[in-house]
């Protein structure tokens, strides 16, 4: 994915403009910046929920606005919104997500029997090792309201790994999640670049993940009115995880 000139705004204000960036298999994207800079406008914007005031993004050379819907069947969206269900179960949620990213019908409302378990098209058993990986397996079969609101977010996090994408864009993913919780997310985020997945990030918290070697841009240097451009040295560095800027 190559994002070029970029500018986005919210109503008459320009958030940021200039922005530049390339993201191929395997590499993590982070953006950064203070609250108002645009970071989750710069992901809308990618997702295609937000058009951008000037410049391009483009998919494996092809326009993202040209694609459509095609794009979005590559990614996946997480935002600041966790899209849980409170009155499906933690496994209907994560078979209604896998159901909805295939762009099928949701097989049935009802939880599954024991007996239908194990083996059914609808991937009741993956979502169940799922949910035991982020540790909601004890929740499993109860509705998603009674979640905590980090148990909530790990459950949104959880649609990642059902929906199969390759390419992650994540808002805050580490909001309301304590260090254990970060850590785990941190391990799926390797896994998933490991496998020559992708991922945008935004944070206004620092993070590491072992052996993942990442892209840092500050949106706060691209505020206008700096001048159109890609970003510069200072804003858009290599660096290596937990070896952060000063």
């Amino acid at each position: 994915m190559e994002i070029s000139e970029l500018s986005c705004a919210r109503g008459d204000r320009t958030l940021f403009e200039g922005f530049g960036a390339r993201v191929s298999g395997g590499e993590l994207l982070y953006i950064a910046g203070s609250n108002g800079s645009g970071k989750t406008t710069l992901l809308r914007t990618v997702c295609g929920l937000a058009r951008p005031a000037f410049g391009d993004i483009r998919w494996d050379g092809r326009s993202t606005l040209a694609l459509g819907d095609e794009f979005r069947r590559y990614l996946s969206y997480v935002g600041h919104l966790d899209g849980v269900q409170g009155e499906l179960t933690l496994v209907e949620n994560l078979r209604a997500y896998r159901c909805a990213a295939r762009g099928a019908a949701f097989p049935s409302p009802r939880p599954l029997s024991r007996g239908e378990r194990g083996t059914n098209s609808s991937g009741t058993s993956d979502a169940e090792e799922i949910l035991d990986r982020l540790g909601l397996a004890p929740y499993r079969s109860f509705p998603a309201k009674i979640l905590s609101q980090g148990q909530r977010r790990r459950l949104a996090l959880a649609r990642l790994l059902v929906s199969e994408k390759p390419l992650w864009i994540l808002d805050e993913p580490f909001t309301a999640l304590d260090i254990r919780s970060c850590r785990l997310i941190s391990d799926l985020l390797a896994q998933h670049l490991a496998r020559g997945g992708m991922a945008l990030i935004s944070s206004h918290q620092q993070f590491d993940i072992a052996g993942v070697t990442y892209h840092r841009i500050d949106l706060d240097s691209l505020r206008a009115p700096n001048p159109i451009g890609f970003a510069t040295s200072d804003s858009a560095q290599l660096i290596s995880a937990g070896q952060h800027p000063a």
